[in-house]
């Protein structure tokens, strides 16, 4: 997959409450860009289980792909 038809991590994976609770309900603080990363991190996963399933011929990304 090239660059131009990567999908930016400008649209968000996460709903950010859900994280921020999740981190508060462990006694821990979660600064603002903790879920920016987090989305970083998703949008880069769902790439790389794009290209897995491309490179295997598949037209249906699994969960072995990520």
């Amino acid at each position: 997959m090239n660059e131009a038809t990567e999908i930016k991590p400008k649209e968000m994976f996460l709903i950010q409450s859900k994280v921020k609770d999740y981190i508060r309900g462990r006694d821990m603080m979660c600064s603002s860009d903790l879920v920016d990363a987090l989305n970083e991190q998703v949008a880069s996963l769902l790439d790389r289980a794009v290209e897995r399933a491309n490179a295997n011929n598949r037209k249906t990304a699994r969960a072995a792909d990520v």
